[in-house]
């Protein structure tokens, strides 16, 4: 009883967060990422506007929910956000522009997607995109402002959904269980099947560099 009171009081304080910052500046919206850190695949954002009547009890940092947990708010947060918008940057240019740059890519086109003019953008992290109004870094902003949760829950669910893809169209090296990082899984159908169109080859620089050149993927007839 007193963990489930206690995660309810840190639910609340994360909304509490965000309607003090909203009596201060009036609309704001939280934005986050998801899949800066993986070999494989599109860096994702989200941006989200919540405002004073909307409470999702127990929105926390996706970190922090099972991926069901995390399938739950998704619905629940596209039901009850006044708006939100999901976007991403592909490969390509994660390649081009490298990935903080390419994440801030990532954030702008969210923020761009919701259509709602923002007073004020809370951005999880301590990196500032380039965006079109004030904007504040929050840091570890996932566990203090409900928008920022809201957001990090959205990308990481439709990032989830994109590797569960990747993984249907790549089903030697097992995207949908690792999500695109460098596990032993990953690292051994990497050298058995090679560097498919969809990894970031920047990224596996350093592993080749200890572990040898990967061969190229080559797609069965």
């Amino acid at each position: 009883m007193e963990r489930s009171l206690l995660k309810l009081r840190q639910c609340e304080e994360r909304f509490a967060f965000d309607k003090a910052k909203r009596a201060e500046h009036g609309v704001i919206c939280g934005i986050d990422e998801a899949g800066r850190g993986p070999w494989v695949g599109r860096v994702y954002a989200a941006a989200v506007i919540l405002d004073d009547d909307i409470f999702i009890e127990g929105l926390n940092d996706s970190k922090k929910l099972s991926e069901a947990q995390r399938e739950h708010f998704y619905t629940e947060i596209t039901d009850k956000a006044l708006a939100y918008s999901i976007a991403w940057a592909e490969v390509e240019e994660i390649e081009q522009l490298n990935i903080l740059q390419a994440t801030f890519l990532a954030m702008q086109r969210a923020y761009e997607g919701l259509g709602v003019p923002v007073n004020l953008a809370l951005v999880d992290g301590n990196r500032l995109p380039p965006l079109p109004c004030k904007t504040e870094t929050v840091v570890k902003g996932d566990s203090l402002s409900a928008g920022i949760s809201a957001a990090g829950i959205l990308a990481k669910v439709t990032r989830d959904r994109y590797m569960a893809e990747l993984d249907r169209e790549y089903p030697q090296y097992g995207f949908a269980a690792h999500k695109g990082y460098g596990t032993k899984q990953h690292i051994e159908a990497l050298q058995k099947h090679g560097i498919t169109p969809v990894h970031r080859r920047s990224f596996l620089k350093k592993q080749e560099a200890k572990l040898g050149k990967f061969p190229e993927y080559i797609k069965e007839p």
